[in-house]
């Protein structure tokens, strides 16, 4: 990994206004205080030789004090800076990391947050106190969310990872990840929890919005590409959730976070493969264990993930990090662990760096001091682990600078023209046209008047997330179109809520519709009655999808159905909105509304994504990520599957009612002349594909091309077809493209009865489409056993 360093020279002149100048040394600083260069101390020699020697110099309580988080000012840390009480509190001895440090979601909020500069100071200030107050002088590691940019006061924006997966665009993502990046840096944040490679399989979960998609290799491919771009920052990236925590029984988040359904062999398959990609390809230097358990043992306890699949197998050289009380639910949900004592020893034995939780790190570091006490733990393991934290340190850089952060130039990075730029594209990028009968869109902009109906149609405060910037400038769909079209007369109502009164009991409850209600409809009927068109924007919002926010239902919620049916009564012509982080099972929209866009909640200009695409101004090319079924009662049905598991049914409502990886758009697109080099070949092999798209329609536009994989024959059960590449290529009218992908064993393999990861002899089919449906050629190879 390469790491950016500023100039020692550099640095001590900078602090040397202000922090003592009698640690910082001509090209090293004398983190111990002993006034001679240590090796761990010395930038030239090998990062084994300088974790060793430092590893040798800490006491118990240096060591313990290490395998922890504190979280930031205002969230469990009180103070905003150091004060003189620090040296009574137990990270006297030193700190693992701090999260979220100042970055305005504690009870300070903006103060330490912004201007950039302040938040800056605040911090050096901090690792300061660690550096010269401590007696080691070991630097922290500041750590901070960043699934859809980076979670401080004001960042920059982009759409939601449900958007950022529909926009199938590789290097969008790489893009993302850049500024995450850069901004993060900027703002002194040296690691990023980003990003999310739990699989959305289940719609009802509520944290499908914060995943790419339902596919393990769509997810490990965007995925591979925030993780290099983090970490080509200087910066760690810290995926989570791992692992096989996004199907909870039942769909259900909330408190359950248990027991996934999982069969060892679809667990490696799908829900682990992100993860692999992660760590044998991308080179991640951290990870996030999950709160769940599998197959009774819970993953942040259990030896098999932390340290034989993640470090044996995989070769991960960075550390682990908790989820927020996935100790503590050793013994207080899983009920495998009698006390904090147990839940310590457990955790680290399994393979666990660090513990993170809302509550003071003592809560941990005590309990984990006692167990080595006891002899539960050895302190070959705490070294082991120690290691692991002070490796990721030493590769950040932070013993040769440990002032990250620059606050004139994060004056000028953090959310500039260019950043906003790309979130602009993202949100274009992240819209789905889903239907467009008799190609009532694009609108014209010569419309006079527009009836702008519906709960999201001016939303901004629940279209925050508390994973990404905490103040940003959201664009509304209102205000996007008043932009758009200064001489059109745009009448609003919001027509409801997103919720009515009753939820969730109207979900099951067929409660009649209130006075107020029932007015606010009338409302948006007669602003429909009185327009054109009328564009009703409906969906969801942080009050119904995020953590902890499962549903039983995937119908639209509230009154918003209601109000969609009322306002298309009206006989004028009615174009859906929907945005929203999961799969809604829209069918009667479906079948009478002759225009409907979606889009994942967009950022910071969703208003404007969404107007430019529904005026013509921008040729939506977008492809869904996941599958929307057409009831709850189809669940599990997602991509990939196995033979059987999507046919139709006599007695209930088969099919989806929108399959992976469908997008309409403005133009259309021609698949031609596919290629198969070789046709024949041994087990190693790789395999040449090639084919050619042209645009055949009067727009320029894009297209997600996607290749599936099927293996006709087979030892064990496979899934019918598997995606294995895609892309998303720009084509002006009437150019053509060639699109290749090279498939390799990986890509071929499967794992066999054995547990053994091979690549069988037999007839492979390729089909590249449009979407998981839409097949568009078709060809075969083999593979022999030479």
């Amino acid at each position: 990994m390469k790491i950016l360093f500023l100039s020692i020279a550099v640095l001590c002149s900078n602090l040397a206004l202000s922090q003592s100048k009698t640690i910082y040394k001509k090209g090293w600083i004398d983190f111990n205080k002993n006034g001679k260069m240590d090796i761990y101390e010395d930038p030239t020699a090998h990062i084994d030789a300088r974790i060793d020697d430092l590893l040798k110099q800490m006491s118990t309580d240096e060591k313990t004090a290490q395998m922890a988080t504190l979280y930031g000012s205002g969230r469990v840390l009180k103070d905003s800076l150091p004060t003189p009480k620090w040296k009574n509190e137990i990270w006297k001895d030193g700190i693992g990391n701090i999260d979220e440090q100042h970055n305005g979601l504690g009870s300070f909020k903006a103060r330490f947050a912004f201007p950039f500069s302040v938040h800056v100071d605040a911090k050096h200030k901090v690792q300061k106190w660690f550096v010269e107050e401590t007696r080691l002088g070991v630097p922290v590691d500041f750590t901070n969310e960043g699934i859809r940019g980076l979670c401080h006061y004001q960042a920059t924006l982009f759409p939601a990872q449900s958007g950022q997966g529909a926009t199938w665009n590789k290097e969008l993502i790489s893009q993302i990840a850049e500024v995450t990046a850069v901004e993060a840096k900027a703002l002194g944040y040296t690691n990023i929890y980003s990003p999310i490679l739990d699989i959305a399989q289940d719609p009802r979960w509520g944290r499908v919005v914060e995943c790419y998609g339902e596919d393990p290799y769509l997810v490990s491919q965007l995925g591979k590409r925030m993780i290099r771009g983090l970490q080509k920052q200087g910066l760690v990236s810290t995926p989570k959730h791992f692992a096989v925590y996004s199907i909870p029984v039942g769909g259900r988040d909330e408190e359950t976070r248990t027991d996934p359904h999982v069969a060892p062999r679809e667990m490696r398959t799908l829900f682990l493969e992100p993860f692999r990609v992660a760590f044998q390809e991308a080179g991640a230097l951290g990870v996030m264990s999950s709160y769940n358990d599998y197959d009774g043992i819970p993953i942040t306890g259990n030896r098999h993930f932390l340290t034989e699949i993640l470090r044996q197998e995989w070769g991960f050289k960075g550390y682990v990090v908790s989820d927020s009380e996935a100790v503590e639910y050793l013994y207080s949900k899983h009920k495998v662990s009698k006390d904090a004592v147990d839940a310590a020893a457990e955790t680290v034995n399994a393979g666990l760096n660090i513990r993170t939780n809302f509550t003071p790190p003592e809560d941990f570091i005590l309990p984990l001091r006692e167990a080595i006490k006891q002899g539960k733990v050895s302190m070959s393991t705490i070294d082991s682990r120690v290691k692991d934290i002070l490796r990721v340190k030493f590769m950040l850089g932070l013993f040769d600078n440990p002032y990250v952060g620059n606050g004139k130039e994060a004056d000028k990075i953090v959310a500039n023209p260019e950043h906003k730029k790309i979130s602009l594209d993202a949100a274009r990028q992240s819209v789905v046209l889903l239907k467009n009968q008799d190609n009532i869109l694009p609108l014209d902009k010569n419309i006079k008047r527009i009836a702008l109906i519906g709960p999201n149609s001016d939303e901004h405060k629940d279209f925050v997330c508390r994973y990404g910037p905490a103040n940003p400038p959201i664009v509304t769909v209102k205000e996007g179109l008043q932009t758009l079209l200064p001489n059109t007369e745009i009448i609003y109502e919001k027509g409801c809520d997103i919720l009515d009164k009753n939820f969730p009991e109207s979900e099951v409850i067929p409660f009649p519709l209130s006075a107020d209600e029932q007015e606010m409809i009338n409302k948006a009927v007669k602003a429909a009655q009185e327009s054109e068109v009328a564009i009703v924007v409906l969906g969801g919002s942080e009050k119904t999808v995020r953590e902890y926010y499962s549903r039983s239902n995937l119908d639209l919620p509230g009154r918003q159905f209601d109000l969609l049916k009322a306002v298309y009564e009206t006989g004028k012509p009615v174009i859906l909105v929907l945005i929203d982080g999961r799969a809604v099972s829209i069918n009667w929209a479906d079948k009478f509304i002759p225009g409907i866009i979606q889009a994942s909640f967009p950022g910071e200009f969703t208003g404007t994504a969404i107007g430019e695409v529904l005026f013509g101004d921008y040729n939506p090319g977008g492809k869904l990520a996941v599958t929307y079924p057409k009831s709850v009662g189809q669940i599990p049905f997602a991509f990939p599957f196995k033979p059987g598991s999507a046919t139709d049914g006599p007695v209930r409502v088969s099919g989806a009612l929108y399959p992976f990886g469908y997008g309409l758009s403005y133009t259309t697109f021609e698949y031609s002349d596919l290629r198969i080099a070789p046709t024949n070949m041994g087990l190693l092999s790789n395999v040449e594909v090639s084919f050619k798209v042209t645009n055949t329609g009067k727009l320029a536009g894009d297209e997600v091309v996607q290749l599936y994989l099927n293996d006709e024959v087979s030892s064990v059960t496979t899934y019918t077809q598997v995606l294995r590449g895609f892309d998303r290529i720009h084509l002006k009218p009437g150019e053509t493209k060639e699109v290749s992908y090279t498939l390799t064993p990986q890509d071929l393999g499967l794992w066999n009865k054995h547990n053994e990861f091979v690549v069988e002899p037999g007839f492979f089919e390729i089909r590249i489409g449009a979407s998981s449906k839409d097949i568009r050629l078709k060809d075969r190879f083999e593979i022999v056993n030479k």
